[in-house]
């Protein structure tokens, strides 16, 4: 290589000074850590608040235009489901119950639950089951109790535990699984749709969403306009899932405190090492100016530079990913609840931050070593 020896030369610099360099790659470390800390939690919180979408499945949703989220659905009229069933692109559609009720357990004790019912005929968007029959599911008073971080509020039930729901006696036929946790906190059930508006009150109007599969992805543009001229929209589930990160990333204070500690971070690793480095390079000048003695040029000084910040930059980020991925790990085996996750994206926007760190630094430094003279160094 043409610079191997200049970059030699540097690394030896660099990691000689081990303070120096422990400084550097804990400041690197510790603000990578924070940024991915921080997207990661954005990241789980986003993948939780589309778990109803990503649990049912279903290609196309119809729904009020006011919804935001899976979870606050605004009841649409009878006549939409037929209506649809009726339009040209769709191949089927069956309606969608989701609720929230109080449910009262074998002990007494009262708790919080969601409740999902699926269309009786098809059960459209029916959850894997670990124990039971999906058949038993058309008994009386029966539910599926969906085991995830939050079964153990249920007192883990078993096939044959009972509960009581507004009066009414259910009981658990099945254990499910889902491909997402929920982001409310709450167990989750699933029922009949028919079931489910007679054991919940609600308004005149009980559907609360519309799945509809098209027979073409061709047909989709067609049937959000028919169903845009009856007053309600059709998102499929990529649009349905950005209208609900859209919500809470710019309609709550999740997304505004996520980026907020996402900027300090960078600005606390950009300080730490930028004022390090600098110190570095002032401390090593007359080593910068003899080997401008002996002949080295300023391209060969700038690449040895960027070398030594790059190097410091990738180091500290391999450290900081690494620390956050086990302390995420350990989080989540002991809080099953626990949202953080890491994706490619927040990996993607540390190592462009973590650049930007190290471009920063090396410009610091290469300016004062390009303004360094020989002379003034051995006059000194």
């Amino acid at each position: 290589m043409k610079y191997s020896g200049i970059l030699r030369i540097g690394f030896k610099l660099l990691v000689n000074d081990k303070g120096k360099f422990s400084a550097l790659l804990i400041g690197i470390t510790f603000a990578v850590f924070l940024m991915m800390q921080m997207t990661a939690m954005f990241a789980g919180i986003m993948n939780r608040a589309f778990s109803t979408v990503t649990n049912i499945g279903a290609a196309m949703w119809v729904m009020d235009p006011a919804v935001n989220t899976a979870s606050s659905a605004i009841p649409v009229p009878d006549y939409l489901l037929d209506a649809v069933r009726s339009m040209d692109g769709v191949s089927y559609a069956v309606p969608l119950f989701i609720g929230g009720a109080m449910v009262k357990l074998e002990d007494g004790t009262f708790q919080s639950v969601s409740v999902v019912g699926l269309d009786d005929e098809s059960l459209f968007g029916r959850p894997e089951l670990e124990q039971g029959n999906i058949q038993e599911i058309y008994n009386d008073n029966t539910f599926f109790a969906v085991d995830d971080a939050e079964f153990e509020k249920l007192e883990n039930p078993k096939i044959g535990t009972s509960f009581e729901l507004n009066d009414h006696r259910g009981t658990i036929v099945g254990i499910a699984r889902v491909a997402s946790n929920g982001l409310n906190g709450v167990p989750t059930l699933y029922t009949t749709y028919n079931r489910a508006i007679e054991y919940i009150p609600s308004t005149r109007f009980t559907i609360s969403y519309i799945l509809v599969q098209p027979k073409s992805d061709a047909a989709i543009a067609g049937i959000q306009q028919q169903v845009a001229k009856l007053g309600y929209v059709a998102f499929t589930k990529d649009q349905f899932n950005k209208r609900i990160s859209d919500f809470y990333t710019y309609k709550t204070g999740i997304g505004t405190n996520i980026l907020l500690m996402t900027v300090i971070s960078f600005i606390v690793g950009l300080s730490i090492s930028g004022q390090t480095f600098y110190t570095f390079i002032l401390e090593n000048l007359e080593k910068f100016g003899a080997l401008k003695a002996i002949g080295a040029k300023g391209r060969e000084l700038v690449y040895m530079i960027l070398f030594m910040a790059t190097f410091t930059a990738l180091t500290g980020y391999g450290l900081g990913v690494g620390l956050v991925t086990l302390m995420i790990s350990i989080a989540r085996y002991r809080l099953p609840n626990y949202a953080a996750m890491i994706t490619f994206w927040n990996l993607g926007l540390a190592f462009g931050m973590v650049l930007l760190i190290a471009g920063i630094s090396s410009y610091v430094g290469v300016r004062k070593v390009l303004k360094v003279e020989p002379f003034d160094i051995f006059r000194g």
